[in-house]
């Protein structure tokens, strides 16, 4: 099969939505006409309404109602119904008592129970089969906050379509992916899941990841549908922690939160998950602002709103809903159509309709929209679509999908720091000592969220160390310490390694389950035990270069932030070992740039680069009674946007094309940008505004737009953006989306904090 399948067109110029109008002559995404085919798939359908007249209550019930897989012959996932056995999965299914089921990953249980569903339910309704397929399946690619630090859609979508591949081979048809929710507290552990702090990227990658699993056919094999989640508001819990509640204007959610998921719908999804937090103290699930007025009546979704695991029975924690039909009517009502694994829609939907509290055309519209989703996949024509076995000997961790990983964990590499330009290293001539917990794990390279994971096909630092140096290599390997514990003489063994080599590389970090879900830390720090083994390898002095594993941002300090070179690393994947040994001995150069800002400190928590201006915002020099804390300044360790390369690259000053930008005009913004170093470089040059004076304060630098440009030695190019008027509207106080006259900044820059501004009006 071919991965370029529903490629998307890549252009300059304006998109036809807001928050990615770049309008830049660089690649933006361009209409989605998979979006479009989507939409009219979704149109009133006879016999959708036949079939739903057809079915009784009970009936409608069990289509609202999605089961954690336990396949027919052995159990797989846990989440599974305590006490089930294969033979209740076959009555329930045969009872048309169940929907779908998610995480089964067995081909042979999912066409067995398929079987059940087409020939002996009472309508012969097919299943659909989900799974939580965040960023590959058997074949691992960077966790989701890594492959954003490539700010690059294409990649993304190129992974995105291999993981459906892969996917749908082994018979998923449904990944509650992409998480598209916006980010701007590290101390949230799910902010690996996703593209970072900002809205503009979190649009453009989304859109790309949706494109990806759907390909150009959602009836094709190989079309995985997508679900972005979690609607809406989840990534601004308070305090980072998990689950927590989210307080914000509405302004915000619109500005920062909504745009992303937008962008994702407009791509072509047709389903998405509700989140789990309250928003304004209504829980989404039970928001029906959130899923009927803004979802349905303002956007025109047509598809799918699923719960998240349990979501709808936590309306009762919350002290939203009085009991279990409480529960149950107050999230059919507000728009989320099926239940993930609690079973109260089964339970208590007959009984609420029957007696009148809930009406049977609330029933009916979300059966409704469930089956226009399996029919957009083609399940009623094709119920064993990806359920194919022998794709499962064929398409699973195919030689290019290897390929691409390790390519997407090169791209996906941010180089912090190279004072002398230690790095890269050389393959021969110097004794190296790799250090740290990491060094030959294979446990924590894949990364959280993966279901099925292939430990034995991960590729250790260590292999790809000696890949890279051959069979002369000189490479002493001590682990050194435990993630968050000391190991008894793990660090003599370190400091004496440390003293017989001539370059020291420590590999430190998060294990995989310190990130994702139900993952919050107080204290964004490397772990102690790390730390104490940083020191006592500094302290020998010789060259260290730190290879930081992670899935976020990281408050760095001591010998790990003194080091004369980081590397951002984060959790790559399958390929792990090598994509970091390709970039470290300089096969290839970094490339990829911050999609979250590294703070000085983790109390400075929420901590993003686009934030507003106070009245007193903190001066250049030291000053009392300004907006900043007693420790620390306001200034990011390093910067949204920040990634070095291994030449040095010179920006000139911004330039306008004109004064002043007319109502319904366009504006050329360009600069010179020169390669003054001996070596090539990929520069990812980033384009920010700023609007001087609104009615409501607007952010200090905004992201507009994105170029790469591939400069040789030596080489200079100008870049040029074009600015439209819809780039600079803002969600104003009435909500209306709108820009207003006035003063502009603008900067064409390698990062959110660099850069030397033009200015210019817009019209009135």
């Amino acid at each position: 099969m071919n991965l370029r399948a529903g490629s998307f067109a890549m252009a300059a110029g304006a998109s036809r939505r807001r928050f990615l109008q770049a309008s830049v002559a660089v690649a933006t995404l361009a209409a989605a006409s998979p979006a479009r085919a989507a939409h009219r798939a979704m149109q009133a359908d006879p016999f959708i309404e036949t079939l739903i007249g057809a079915m009784s209550l009970a009936d409608k019930a069990g289509q609202l109602t999605l089961t954690a897989g336990l396949g027919i012959g052995r159990r797989l996932n846990p989440g599974a119904e305590p006490g089930a056995t294969p033979e209740q999965v076959r009555r329930n299914i045969a009872a048309g008592r169940v929907s779908g089921y998610f995480n089964v990953f067995d081909l042979d249980a999912c066409r067995a129970m398929q079987k059940v569903a087409v020939e002996r339910s009472p309508h012969r309704i097919p299943l659909i089969f989900a799974g939580d397929v965040i960023h590959g399946l058997r074949t691992a690619y960077p966790v989701p906050l890594g492959e954003a630090a490539s700010f690059d859609p294409e990649l993304c979508r190129r992974t995105a379509r291999a993981t459906a591949v892969e996917a749908t081979a082994l018979g998923v048809q449904w990944t509650f992916a992409p998480m598209v929710d916006v980010a701007r507290d590290q101390r949230w552990g799910r902010v690996a899941e996703g593209a970072g702090e900002d809205t503009w990227l979190g649009g453009l990658l989304g859109a790309a990841r949706v494109r990806g699993f759907q390909g150009s056919d959602l009836r094709a094999e190989d079309s995985l549908l997508a679900c972005p989640k979690h609607f809406a508001g989840y990534g601004a819990v308070q305090g980072g922690m998990e689950y927590n509640a989210v307080d914000i204007p509405e302004t915000t959610l619109r500005e920062v939160h909504l745009p992303p998921f937008k962008a994702a719908f407009d791509a072509g999804a047709i389903a998405t998950m509700s989140a789990f937090n309250e928003v304004a103290g209504v829980p989404a699930t039970g928001n029906r602002h959130l899923l009927t007025e803004i979802l349905r009546d303002e956007w025109g979704f047509p598809g799918l709103v699923v719960s998240d695991f349990t979501s709808e029975k936590e309306l009762i924690a919350h002290g939203f809903a009085a009991d279990e039909p409480d529960a149950v009517l107050k999230a059919l009502s507000a728009g989320c159509d099926m239940a993930m694994q609690s079973g109260l829609y089964l339970k208590h939907i007959p009984d609420l309709a029957r007696s009148g509290r809930l009406p049977q055309g609330v029933v009916d519209e979300a059966v409704r929209r469930v089956f226009r989703v399996k029919k957009a996949l083609g399940l009623f024509d094709n119920p064993y679509r990806s359920l194919d076995p022998a794709r499962a000997a064929t398409d699973v961790r195919r030689p290019e999908f290897v390929a691409l990983a390790r390519e997407a964990g090169r791209k996906s590499l941010v180089l912090l720091k190279n004072d002398a330009d230690l790095l890269p290293l050389p393959k021969a001539g110097k004794a190296i000592a790799l250090i740290g917990p990491f060094v030959a794990d294979r446990l924590d390279a894949l990364g959280p969220w993966m279901v099925v994971p292939d430990f034995a096909a991960a590729v250790t630092l260590e292999e790809g160390f000696r890949a890279a140096m051959g069979p002369e290599a000189r490479l002493t390997v001590v682990p050194g310490c435990g993630v968050e514990a000391a190991t008894p003489g793990g660090i003599e063994a370190a400091v004496a390694a440390a003293q017989a080599a001539d370059v020291v590389v420590l590999y430190l970090g998060e294990s995989a389950d310190m990130s994702g879900e139900a993952a919050s830390r107080v204290d964004i720090g490397i772990p102690a035990p790390q730390l104490a083994l940083a020191e006592a390898v500094a302290a020998v002095g010789k060259p260290v270069v730190v290879l930081l594993k992670h899935g976020r941002a990281l408050a760095l300090s001591g010998a790990v932030k003194d080091a004369p070179a980081i590397l951002c690393t984060w959790f790559l994947g399958s390929e792990s070992g090598h994509a970091i040994a390709d970039v470290v001995f300089g096969d290839h150069a970094p490339q990829g740039r911050l999609p979250v800002s590294f703070p000085q400190a983790s109390g400075q928590q929420p901590f993003y680069y686009n934030h507003r201006s106070t009245g007193r915002p903190e001066p250049p020099d030291d000053g009392r009674f300004k907006a900043r804390y007693r420790e620390v300044s306001n200034a990011a360790l390093y910067p949204f946007g920040h990634g070095l390369g291994y030449s040095t690259v010179v920006y000139g000053p911004t330039e306008v094309g004109a004064p002043e930008l007319a109502r319904g005009g366009a504006l050329k913004v360009t600069a010179t940008v020169a390669n003054t170093g001996s070596r090539a470089q990929h520069e990812v040059v980033q384009l920010y505004i700023h609007d001087k004076a609104a009615s409501l304060v607007q952010p200090v630098r905004a992201l507009k737009g994105v170029q790469h440009l591939d400069l040789a030695p030596g080489q200079r190019a100008v870049v040029e953006f074009v600015l439209s008027e819809r780039d600079l509207a803002f969600v104003r106080a009435d909500l209306a989306t709108a820009a207003e006259p006035g003063s502009f900044e603008v900067w064409i820059a390698p990062s959110a904090t660099t850069g030397t501004p033009a200015t210019f009006a817009l019209a009135g």
